[in-house]
């Protein structure tokens, strides 16, 4: 399968590994890339800049295909080491970057200096538009239906990525709500170029989160995700648990007047007992509507095999035959 988004990062099958927060290891990344997609380490994971340059050395071990890194720009109190973190995907050899959060330009210039290739993460048109100006190679379009940040416009995918075909120049590929064939072949339909999954790639074989988290995501409907921290514009979806109702009771109760402190033990340092040591309760983990949608354990291969199988009959079977 062919589209502007293979061509620009040398793969061969228009499907991007997103960013994830203690699930974007080396492992889950080769395995993509292997399968011949794009699977990307996650930076902010890494707890140094030293740590990614190994996470970085260690994924070319277990693959010779591209493979890239996310890199989140987050407004925090103390930042990370972020020249530290740029340094190292430039000094690794990475030539695609994943960047999300707040606006890029700043690291743009180093990075195309290294002739690093940078797609940019966008919960609406407006802020794509931005991110194209500055120079982004491609954009990861993300919509309400997606884990983690939505944003806070709520524009579902099939309004938002219509738009953005209507507006951008550069090739951008769907996020949000994908999970399978059908998803990928109407994404294409609505002007993508391809598929960014995050939630279905947690549910494979390769990867690296506790089989609690596999099987919760296995058991979930497309009715058990919540949003939080809307009260702060902080918007992310997560999956429900004994956790994130608490944090909502709070958010209900103190209404206008929540901190950020107030519902701090459900958010900060979840991901490590979540992903690692399985304590499903917690708090807020990021993950989408698609859960609906993901009823098995499959490897990345497999997955991967049967998306692009069941696209090319969905496109030369089904939408030929209306024809």
């Amino acid at each position: 399968m062919k589209t502007r988004i293979t061509e620009l990062f040398g793969i061969e099958r228009p499907i991007i590994q997103g960013g994830m927060h203690y699930v974007g290891f080396a492992e889950l990344a080769a395995a993509v890339a292997n399968a011949g997609g794009l699977g990307l380490i996650t930076s902010l994971t890494q707890p140094t800049p030293a740590h990614l340059a190994a996470e970085i050395r260690k994924c070319r071990t277990l693959t010779d295909k591209p493979f890239g890194v996310n890199l989140t720009f987050l407004p925090s109190v103390n930042p990370p080491d972020y020249p530290g973190y740029v340094q190292a995907i430039i000094d690794g050899g990475i030539k695609i970057v994943e960047t999300a959060g707040n606006n890029p330009q700043k690291w743009m210039p180093p990075l195309k200096a290294a002739g690093v290739k940078v797609i940019h993460k966008c919960t609406s048109v407006r802020h794509a538009l931005k991110a194209e100006a500055v120079g982004v190679d491609a954009l990861s379009i993300d919509g309400f239906e997606c884990g983690g940040h939505p944003g806070e416009d709520d524009v579902p995918n099939f309004i938002l990525l219509p738009r953005a075909a209507d507006e951008l120049k550069i090739p951008f590929v769907a996020s949000g709500g994908l999970a399978d064939a059908r998803g990928l072949v109407a994404a294409l339909a609505m002007g993508a170029d391809g598929i960014n999954m995050g939630t279905r790639f947690i549910a494979t074989q390769e990867a690296p989160v506790h089989i609690r988290v596999k099987e919760a995501i296995l058991a979930a409907t497309e009715l058990d995700t919540r949003l939080i921290m809307r009260p702060l514009r902080n918007t992310e979806r997560v999956l429900v648990n004994a956790g994130v109702e608490r944090l909502l009771e709070k958010e209900r109760d103190l209404g206008t007047n929540i901190t950020f402190q107030d519902i701090a033990p459900e958010v900060a340092g979840v991901y490590p007992r979540v992903m690692k040591d399985g304590e499903m309760d917690a708090g807020g983990w990021s993950c989408g509507m698609v859960v609906g949608l993901i009823h098995d354990l499959p490897t990345v291969q497999q997955l991967l095999d049967r998306i692009i199988g069941e696209a090319e009959a969905i496109i030369r079977g089904r939408l030929a035959g209306v024809l």
